[in-house]
């Protein structure tokens, strides 16, 4: 799915995965949200939806949400009218006249990312800012990789890594057993032992990777010293926000220049900088609809507000109305196509991905105020602001000993969260998709009973 173009092929697979995954477990999910609900009722819960919210602590929860997706949604459909447009191109005639695109022929098995169709889409072919093969050239090793991260905490006044870090943990793949190779970060609560386990490979994907990785140690050592029950983050939503803030500063031509990973003159390359942020868009705006289907599906499924006769129509329903797109072939109930992603029969929790990707630009558009002021905001690298980290540890050690809205308040001055700076950062973008989409339909239309 992540290379292959070939749209009967990509069906295939597509559907045979639904069929081996999914349909199997469909009665066996009624079974779950029967028995999550009794659970919930005997923890004093209505439902097995009140159970999953109860963390977050905010009565107007969902209803916050949506006001969120409500923010994001005119900008997710001018992303997804320019990639139609794109792919029309390259598939003609087989992509559907409704304006949905077929959920098989974005570059993953569920639709959730589109990265992997970057070279169909890219404003300009062959300007990359990868940098793996520069890293490759100067020789990094991953331990290289990880002392850089390192750098880049300490040169904010943040912590280094304890020693039992390094002894510790896992970063590179062993030759004498088999593991896990997917990275983690890890805390074993006794305020001295935190590692990482990840297969490092030298590529940017990696370097960036590490830093998340990171970033989550990070918080684990800021919050260290909390009672065990507050060593968590302030919500579901921070931990991965606080991985991916940084990120967004590692990831910029400046960044990348001053780690002497990329030629000074990429710096101005407006080109470069439009691809990059395409890329960023495939991943970060692609993704935030399906973030959120996720469990507002569910939250529809434990409540009763739905039957559980019309489980594949539901997810469907949701698919077409906030992703716009449409399955390759015809669903029915004997489908369960829900359950081919590991989340939903794993009974994990998805919002807070949609809440990470959110709050993770307001960080970002908070220290970037104290480090870089007056350098628009997808430029911005707060390396070595001592100020932001300062700011960033504050919030960090209060791990959940407060309500999230405190500890939001504490970096961003606002207890609200906001679309508003993810806006403001892919906003160059934006301006030249709106040029490209001259006569171009923006939106879709759908016949919920088809």
């Amino acid at each position: 799915m992540n290379h292959k173009k070939d749209f009967d092929h990509l069906k295939n697979v597509w559907h045979q995965w639904r069929n081996e995954s999914a349909r199997p477990i469909r009665d066996l999910y009624k079974e779950y949200i029967a028995l999550g609900n009794k659970a919930a009722k005997l923890n004093g819960f209505r439902t097995l939806d009140d159970l999953w919210l109860f963390p977050w602590e905010t009565p107007d929860f969902k209803h916050q949400i949506l006001e969120l997706w409500n923010q994001i949604e005119p900008y997710y459909k001018k992303l997804h009218a320019y990639v139609r447009l794109r792919l029309r191109k390259y598939y003609g005639e087989r992509m559907p006249k409704d304006g949905t695109i077929p959920a098989h022929i974005l570059g993953n098995m569920w639709a959730q990312s589109w990265s992997n169709i970057f070279d169909l889409v890219a404003p300009y072919p062959g300007k990359s800012l990868d940098v793996t093969e520069t890293l490759k050239e100067q020789n990094y090793t991953a331990l290289e990789m990880f002392k850089l991260s390192e750098q880049f905490f300490t040169d904010l006044g943040l912590k280094p890594m304890p020693e039992l870090f390094w002894s510790k943990s896992m970063i590179t793949k062993p030759k004498d057993r088999k593991v896990v190779c997917h990275a983690s970060a890890w805390d074993f609560y006794n305020r001295k032992d935190f590692r990482i386990k990840m297969c490092t490979s030298i590529t940017m994907q990696e370097l960036i990777t590490i830093h998340h990785e990171m970033g989550h140690i990070q918080y684990y050592l800021q919050y260290k010293d909390q009672p065990i029950t507050f060593r968590e983050g302030a919500n579901p939503g921070f931990h991965e926000a606080v991985g991916d803030l940084l990120a967004l500063s590692v990831s910029t031509p400046e960044h990348l220049t001053k780690i002497r990973l990329l030629a000074e003159d990429s710096i101005c390359d407006e080109k470069l900088t439009l691809n990059y942020q395409m890329h960023m868009a495939l991943d970060k705006i692609a993704f935030l609809p399906f973030a959120y289907l996720m469990d507002a599906y569910r939250w529809d499924l434990f409540s009763g507000k739905v039957s559980l006769v019309r489980m594949n129509e539901h997810w469907w329903w949701y698919r077409l109305q906030f992703q716009g797109i449409s399955p390759p072939n015809k669903r029915s109930e004997e489908d369960f196509d829900a359950g081919a992603k590991y989340h939903i029969p794993a009974s994990v929790e998805y919002i807070r991905y949609f809440v990470s990707f959110i709050i993770q630009f307001q960080f970002h558009k908070a220290l970037c105020e104290i480090a870089q002021p007056d350098v628009p905001l997808y430029r911005c690298d707060i390396d070595g602001s001592v100020e932001s980290g300062k700011r960033l540890a504050e919030m960090l050690a209060l791990g959940s000993s407060v309500k999230w809205p405190t500890a939001m308040k504490l970096i961003t001055g606002s207890e609200k969260m906001s679309a508003a700076p993810l806006i403001e950062y892919f906003q160059p973008l934006f301006d030249y998709i709106d040029e490209q989409l001259c006569n171009e339909t923006i939106g879709w239309n759908f016949d919920r009973n088809q």
